[in-house]
């Protein structure tokens, strides 16, 4: 079992990675659990450690615009505006990647990507892990630093409590600062698809076209971007999502933890109860929604329930999260 270790050591960080280990950065987002991913061999580590499906592909993390074009075919002009408006940030991007050419430097391995011509692609804003990018000359593959399957980390501990023996290093960059997954989008013949809702909401990305967005983020058995797995960001506890009071008389004889967005739920009896957010803002509740999860996870609860968000802004992406949390459809 490895030991370890919590630092901000950049360096120390660079050399684990150059050397096809695996080490978990922060980014504004959630933490990531990084590798080379030019080297397939780093890359499969990372899907034993978090004993991830290999189908479900991967994001890879760049430094600029300037090494993004390294890697794919082409850039569509509304990549572009996205880019200009929204990077480096919460927004990943699914372009064409170069093909399978053998010994081509800047080819993404299909291990990355899940056998998918298309690559996602990101700019984390954050910048302990932006300085560390600008000592790589290979982009890092980096899903969410956790077990596959469970909540994702949005501090250094708890990457830790996930993943403490099987990875080396975890640079500590403090709390995330958006605290939910980038949003995901596509194209295809001058349409713009959002596969995967997160810290860019929709209507801003339609502002910043001037045009409306197909929203199409269901679940798949074979998913082409990552997140859309039926079962994902899963609490051990069973969480429940509805109408709380309902919820509650249902599992009346249990220990009940409610998860609630504001000052609702109220009414509702629970010997555990957090917020997401008490001014009921749906940027805070986004932020603070994977650590609240884990909390109420780590209560002594023998059920979670909590309330759908409104549908509007980071509320659906919330909504999203919870979907795919909830163990019941």
């Amino acid at each position: 079992m490895l030991n370890t270790k919590i630092g901000t050591d950049l360096k120390y960080a660079s050399n684990l990675l150059k050397n096809g280990h695996l080490v978990a950065i922060p980014t504004e987002t959630v933490y990531g659990l990084a590798a080379n991913a030019l080297d397939e061999d780093a890359v499969l580590r990372i899907f034993k450690a978090k004993n991830r499906p290999q189908f479900n592909p991967l994001i890879i993390h760049l430094p600029d615009w300037e090494a993004v074009k390294k890697y794919v075919m082409e850039i569509p002009a509304d990549a572009e505006v996205l880019a200009k408006k929204f990077t480096p940030g919460p927004l990943t991007f699914l372009l064409k990647k170069h093909p399978p050419i053998p010994n081509t430097q800047y080819r993404i391995p299909d291990l990355v990507t899940a056998g998918s011509p298309k690559v996602a692609i990101r700019l984390p804003a954050h910048p302990l892990t932006r300085e560390l990018l600008l000592q790589l000359d290979f982009p890092l593959a980096a899903p969410s630093a956790n077990p596959f399957g469970y909540v994702s980390p949005t501090t250094a501990q708890h990457v830790f409590e996930g993943l403490n023996g099987k990875i080396p290093y975890i640079l500590d960059g403090g709390p995330c600062e958006i605290g939910l997954e980038s949003t995901i989008v596509d194209f295809d013949n001058q349409q713009v698809i959002v596969r995967r809702q997160g810290g860019v909401s929709v209507e801003d990305i339609e502002r910043a076209l001037g045009k409306k967005v197909l929203l199409k983020t269901g679940v798949e058995e074979h998913p082409v971007a990552p997140g859309q797995l039926k079962s994902h960001y899963a609490t051990a506890t069973p969480l429940f999502v509805g109408d709380a009071v309902t919820l509650a008389r249902r599992f009346s004889n249990q220990k009940i933890a409610v998860i609630a967005f504001g000052e609702n739920m109220e009414d509702v009896a629970a010997d555990f109860r957090f917020q997401l957010s008490k001014a009921a803002n749906l940027d805070e509740a986004a932020k603070h929604l994977f650590s609240t999860m884990r909390q109420a996870d780590a209560c002594g609860a023998e059920v979670i329930l909590t309330e759908w968000l409104p549908e509007e802004g980071l509320g659906r992406a919330i909504n999203d999260r919870l979907r795919r949390a909830t163990h019941e459809t």
